[in-house]
């Protein structure tokens, strides 16, 4: 998986160079933009990461830059920060799915445990869609009775008892499943139903 990015943006280039240098004094790639316009131009939502936003810059501010985000399908955590956070603001940009909400002035250990816990959590869900995506391809490859085979053996069913139900040899299910076992790269049915149930790539 490529190296996560904390994208940073905050029309204040004190706290946006001051966060920077926090970030990578700590090892973390940090992407700086003063603007919301900027960020856009630069923003790849396919990397793993997590954007820290401030809520009122001039221009496109942090709410609206969230919105479009999310319109976009960003699954990107989000952490706000802001100098004056009125009630309203800040239970608008929790509803619409920020991870966090940070004062300024912030503590510098507030802000790097909050960074690494999101991007600990982005990176889970990209290794849980990649394994769908994987399971997805490798699904493709099989013909409808392989993927009949396949169900009932993921529920528990011998060849011998699949073969009764469908109403062909068992020899005919043990050449299908053995293919359908092979494209889909398990070696045994405990691996299949783990590959099925999403536990494994």
């Amino acid at each position: 998986m490529p190296e996560p990015i904390v994208w940073v943006v905050d029309d204040d280039t004190r706290v946006l160079n001051a966060i920077g240098f926090l970030l990578e004094s700590v090892g973390l790639r940090a992407c700086l933009h003063p603007s919301a316009e900027d960020f856009l131009e630069a923003y790849d939502p396919t990397l793993p990461g997590c954007i820290i936003l401030d809520i009122r810059m001039p221009g496109t501010s942090g709410v609206t830059l969230q919105k479009l985000l999310s319109e976009r399908g960003s699954t990107h955590p989000i952490i706000f920060l802001t100098a004056h956070a009125d009630v309203q603001t800040t239970v608008d940009v929790m509803k619409a799915g920020a991870r966090d909400l940070i004062q300024k002035p912030f503590r510098e250990q507030q802000l790097l445990d909050r960074v690494t816990a999101l991007l600990q959590e982005n990176a889970r869900v990209l290794e849980g869609r990649a394994v769908k995506g994987n399971l997805a391809e490798r699904l493709a490859r099989l013909t409808p009775r392989e993927r009949e085979i396949m169900e009932l053996v993921v529920e528990g069913r011998s060849s011998k008892r699949i073969a009764t139900e469908l109403g062909i040899s068992q020899r005919t299910v043990d050449v299908h499943r053995a293919r359908m076992m092979k494209k889909l790269e398990v070696g045994s049915a405990t691996k299949l139903v783990r590959l099925v149930m999403g536990e494994e790539g």
